[in-house]
């Protein structure tokens, strides 16, 4: 998945300039939530750092027992990439703006659907900021992954798709779906050519999936100020750059404070979302 890309891409240069070896150990199970806890739980010595993202920002308003803190059992290191979500349609739709999505829907109300890579993933997400900041009614139908969802949209079974950068990019250039816009903040350089969803209709709209990391709180201030600065080195290295982007990953190098910051935020804004479509995860 996108947290993998961006380990798998940082974590050996990393290791090279701490001459360590650096392992990916990934620890699949309940959604991020079985890898944060152990990590949470390590010992704060700079040996162990944890690759966070988008769901343990909403993993603690959305599940019952996360387990964790995400904001008092770690401390961040600093942002490493995001991962666009596009905002494409059927091409039997009658639509190609944002805002034309958004009369469309409400003159046919409950009629849309769109499709996601899974209950309370980022895709689903964007789709419930969507239908909080428009009025929309579109309906969620959860998928497990990104591939199911986008065959279904591609045969017409849903309409519409909140769909991850990688996924949707081949089927826009090939004709097969039409794109109205990406989440990001600024056009994405996977797809250049497609609006964002806030310039092409929505303003104040963004949604995107992220990849950051974080250490066990308590780990000294000078592992994490050493970590950052060797982190921005590598994900301003042209060459992992280019793979990053290659693999549908953006390279987003900060500061510790910047991450801290943007975590607080994210947690604010989809406690919101989360709440009032009521979405839990158990």
């Amino acid at each position: 998945g996108p947290v993998d890309v961006t380990a798998r891409f940082t974590a050996q240069p990393l290791g090279i300039k701490w001459n360590v070896p650096a392992i990916v150990d990934n620890r699949a199970g309940a959604g991020g939530i079985v890898g944060a806890q152990l990590a949470a739980r390590a010992e704060p010595d700079g040996h162990t750092f944890f690759f966070s993202s988008i769901h343990h920002a909403v993993r603690p308003t959305s599940a019952n027992t996360p387990g964790y803190d995400f904001v008092k059992d770690f401390v961040p290191v600093g942002m490493a990439a995001v991962f666009p979500i596009v905002l494409v349609v059927h091409p039997s739709l009658p639509v190609k703006t944002v805002a034309e999505l958004i009369a469309y829907t409400k003159a046919h109300p409950g009629k849309l659907s769109y499709g996601s890579s899974g209950n309370g993933g980022g895709t689903h997400l964007a789709g419930e900021l969507f239908n909080s900041m428009t009025g929309a009614k579109l309906q969620h139908i959860p998928y497990r992954g990104s591939a199911p969802a986008m065959q279904d949209l591609l045969g017409g079974q849903v309409q519409i798709m909140f769909a991850d950068g990688p996924s949707a990019v081949p089927h826009i250039k090939a004709g097969k779906i039409r794109a109205l816009g990406v989440g990001n903040p600024e056009r994405s350089a996977l797809a250049p050519d497609v609006p964002t969803i806030a310039e092409s209709g929505l303003p104040g709209y963004e949604a995107y999936s992220w990849s950051g990391l974080v250490a066990p709180a308590r780990t000294p201030a000078a592992f994490v100020a050493r970590a950052n600065a060797d982190l921005v080195s590598v994900l301003t290295d042209p060459a992992t750059a280019k793979a990053m982007l290659a693999a549908g990953a953006e390279p987003k190098p900060g500061s510790p404070e910047a991450f801290r910051a943007f975590i607080q935020a994210e947690i604010t804004k989809w406690q919101k979302v989360i709440r009032e479509a009521n979405i839990t995860l158990d």
